[in-house]
């Protein structure tokens, strides 16, 4: 059994996950990271409820659990005077003002805080989608043909519907069908086949623990876990699920390596099959990772021009570090597509986590 991480450990967590917050602009979420952190230090509301904790802070997001719960408790409702004092409620807001509020309110709620906490937070970013496009563009002229979507990870399901997204960048856009709009800094020539129609004959995805957005409590707890500050976020959440309620996304639960062998045993005699995920191979354990990769490498080694296969991913650059893959950076985010008969690898896009700059390669 590993052994309970320390408060020093869990403090490091919290000020590192303020740091990537100011980096990616919320204010509000570095400085309630700080303050957190201090909590711990000086045994307050904050040090009880992660006393003990399990697992690995950092991979937990620990300190996204915690702010998660603070800002649910605002958005229901629960925490009237709190939600005076929060980005988005008040004119204007203050560390200072939030902070004593949020404080008591953990001390009050100790027991519903940690029930909070069991889940791991889950925003299912669909800015993300921005950073798979270049791969879906690039399959699309490739195989004009039908389009088969698997999905691993996919929380709500919300990036399913990449296609009827409308992309918006400072020197190309792509429209779609839909009032979801994906904009981005973008660095470097615009993806190619940016004209390309996209034919998708079939849509799946699962995810252990799916939030289904048909529910308007499941709902409500994905958007606690957008960052309370960054308005143009939480209306981009809305209008998705919005258009995921109208388009009828489902998620199967299941664990991926049992779900995509069943639909790679099951998948069509003609069209491209893709399967594909976003910040999502952090979260199995690395002997799912193995069977994920073996048998996509399997299936594509069976691929014929009718029937194609690819694999497009948007994960952290740390996954694709070896002696081949100079100048990642491990904090980076890359665009990784492969595709079968041939197995031809490509790295199409180097970004951060909520893609709020991407350079294309």
């Amino acid at each position: 059994m590993s052994q309970a991480p320390s408060p020093a450990e869990i403090t490091a967590h919290f000020r590192e996950q303020g740091m990537f917050c100011r980096t990616l602009g919320s204010p509000f979420m570095a400085a309630l990271c700080e303050m957190m952190a201090r909590d711990i230090e000086e045994e307050g509301p904050v040090a009880d409820l992660v006393r003990g904790w399990p697992g690995n802070p950092r991979r937990d997001a620990l300190s996204l659990r915690v702010a998660g719960f603070l800002h649910h408790s605002v958005l229901t409702g629960a925490a009237a005077e709190l939600a005076g004092a929060y980005p988005g409620r008040a004119a204007s807001w203050t560390m200072e003002r939030v902070w004593p509020i949020a404080r008591d309110w953990l001390a009050a709620n100790c027991a519903a805080a940690h029930a909070f906490l069991v889940s791991p937070p889950q925003t299912n970013e669909v800015r993300r989608s921005i950073a798979l496009l270049p791969g879906f563009l690039q399959l699309a002229g490739l195989h004009p043909g039908p389009m088969h979507l698997l999905e691993l990870g996919a929380s709500a399901g919300l990036n399913q519907n990449w296609d009827r997204f409308s992309y918006q960048t400072g020197s190309w856009s792509r429209a779609g069908s839909s009032g979801v709009r994906i904009e981005t800094d973008w660095n470097g020539p615009p993806p190619e086949h940016l004209d390309a129609e996209v034919r998708i004959a079939s849509r799946a995805a699962c995810d252990q623990s799916p939030i289904d957005i048909r529910d308007p409590a499941q709902a409500l707890r994905l958007k606690s876990y957008v960052w309370p500050d960054q308005a143009e976020r939480l209306t981009r959440l809305d209008a998705a699920i919005a258009l995921a309620r109208e388009t009828g996304v489902t998620v199967d639960t299941a664990d991926a390596a049992e779900w995509l062998a069943a639909k790679l045993a099951a998948r069509p005699d003609t069209g491209l099959t893709v399967i594909y995920h976003s910040v999502f191979l952090q979260y199995p354990p690395a002997e799912v990772r193995r069977a994920l990769l073996e048998m996509t490498v399997a299936a594509g080694g069976a691929a014929t021009p009718q029937r194609p296969l690819a694999w497009l991913c948007f994960e952290p650059g740390a996954f694709f570090q070896g002696p081949d893959q100079v100048g990642i950076n491990p904090n980076d985010f890359i665009t990784y597509l492969r595709v079968w008969p041939g197995g031809a690898e490509s790295r199409l896009l180097c970004s951060d986590g909520h893609v709020t700059r991407a350079a294309a390669t």
